[in-house]
């Protein structure tokens, strides 16, 4: 059969990207945040609410009694609990394994968290002070969101730009674990974290004694997120405990943490995280009106995703690679670098999850918050692909890109 002609490849290359590599977890993420969108906006919009926000007729656990808590708060433990697990590995064997290889992926992520903190800071100063509680927003990458804009790119891309990516969005997913940690935790019940704890002793304890079957643990870490849940630390975070409990070898010693990172990794990012960003996506505009959709609250969100990621981003590895603290990624020109910290702008998991957690109780806010997370990743992605698509010139770089999480 003859082969297409040049130009028509060129053209049918981003449909092609879309079903293969890296781009498939998020373009399915683009296409039910625009679903969610979608329902959130047409007559369908009550049902919508009423799926995710009604009261189940039936419970087992009483403080999850609507599917968006079971969701938020059950669903998300195990995508944390992957998070989890893939940090362990890359720290111990991986990408993060030593000193020089963690310097400029955590000296860029500190940056790219703390200057979009700064920007939305001065946004939302002299307004509403209920809004500083959401300064953590803007400071979340979506790993599966931003590589899957990169794979629309396919080999254009150097291998050591989209592993640059993965690592910072790695180091990321862990400062943004110690923010939900630290900042929005509600009143703590100490017997019930007492409980957790011990329970985190056990799981240690197995580690320790070398037991090499994943049952024990995950039954255990079971037990441990309906104690955190009861204690007021988010249940989130024993989704990471748990898995850095893990060991990293089974029986003949295999990869026992990677074989159930494997396992878990395609449930969470083409069920979990789908599930969570069509619960959480849809807001309805018709309440909002132009005034809510500018309102201080999502242009300080999209504003520190859109610019704070990639000045901060783009600043620390300047100043790294000027100072030779740590050298700018391999093989990657500057502007190839700038659309690659861009693209961490996209903030859309994670950035919807703190959202959530930054304004409880207050709908209108929670909203708001969405309408700039969902503004400034599309800005950021559009943005992103389209320098990266003009810049660069790798057309023969690394076919097998690193995996997604």
């Amino acid at each position: 059969m003859a082969k297409a002609p040049r130009p028509l490849q060129a053209f049918f290359a981003p449909v092609r990207a879309l079903f293969v590599g890296d781009a498939s977890a998020g373009i399915l993420l683009i296409l039910v945040a625009a679903a969610a969108m979608l329902l959130a906006n047409s007559a369908l919009a009550h049902e919508y609410h009423q799926l995710f926000h009604g009261n189940l007729a039936f419970t087992p656990v009483a403080k999850l009694d609507t599917l968006h808590l079971w969701v938020n708060d059950g669903l998300m433990a195990i995508f944390f609990f992957v998070v989890g697990l893939e940090v362990k590995r890359e720290w111990i064997e991986g990408q993060l394994s030593s000193a020089e290889q963690r310097r400029l992926p955590i000296l860029a992520a500190a940056a790219g968290m703390i200057v979009p903190a700064l920007v939305y800071f001065f946004f939302v100063q002299g307004e509403d002070p209920q809004l500083i509680q959401g300064w953590a927003i803007p400071a979340a990458t979506d790993i599966a969101f931003a590589m899957g804009v990169l794979g629309l790119l396919g080999n254009r891309v150097p291998a050591s730009l989209r592993l640059f990516l993965l690592t910072v969005a790695i180091v990321d997913d862990i400062g943004a674990v110690l923010i939900i940690a630290i900042a929005y935790t509600a009143g703590i019940k100490l017997a019930w974290l007492i409980a957790a704890l011990v329970v985190v002793g056990i799981m240690l304890a197995l580690n320790r004694m070398r037991v090499a079957t994943v049952v024990p643990f995950l039954l255990l870490a079971l037990v441990l997120w309906y104690f955190v849940l009861n204690s007021g630390v988010h249940a989130t975070i024993a989704g990471v405990v748990a898995a850095l409990t893990i060991p990293m070898r089974g029986k003949n010693d295999d990869t026992m943490l990677e074989h159930l990172e494997h396992g878990l990794a395609p449930w969470s990012a083409y069920l979990i995280v789908p599930v969570f960003g069509f619960a959480n996506a849809g807001v309805n505009l018709s309440g909002l009106g132009l005034e809510g959709v500018f309102a201080p609250l999502p242009l300080a969100i999209a504003a520190g995703l859109f610019f704070g990621k990639q000045v901060g981003i783009v600043s620390a590895i300047f100043i790294a690679n000027r100072i030779g603290f740590a050298p700018r990624p391999h093989g990657a020109n500057w502007p190839e670098i700038w659309g690659v910290s861009i693209l961490c702008g996209i903030g859309f998991t994670m950035s919807l999850f703190i959202g959530e957690l930054a304004f409880p109780g207050y709908r209108l806010l929670i909203d708001e918050a969405k309408i700039g997370i969902l503004l400034g990743s599309l800005c950021s992605a559009i943005a992103g692909y389209t320098i990266l698509r003009m810049t660069t010139k790798h057309p023969g770089a690394d076919r097998n890109p690193p995996r997604n999480i």
